[in-house]
């Protein structure tokens, strides 16, 4: 039996919320569990759009890890 262990090189993560709150802590708390898999966030890209049908703003993010440098 053989095992092969590799790196996670880049991930990338999607967050929605229906208020800024949630999806501040959404997001922290992907970061924390990352870490764990040795990733830092590269970069963050948010938007916000308006839902008609619930009357409320949604917000949305996206999150780019990568791989700490050893």
């Amino acid at each position: 039996m053989q095992f092969t262990l590799e790196q996670i090189e880049t991930k990338v993560e999607f967050f929605e919320a229906y208020d800024l709150v949630t999806l501040e802590r959404k997001i922290e708390e992907q970061i924390q569990n990352n870490k764990a898999l040795l990733l830092d966030v590269q970069a963050v890209s948010h938007q916000t759009t308006y839902n008609p049908s619930l009357n409320k703003m949604l917000y949305t993010a996206v999150v780019h890890f990568k791989r700490k440098p050893l």
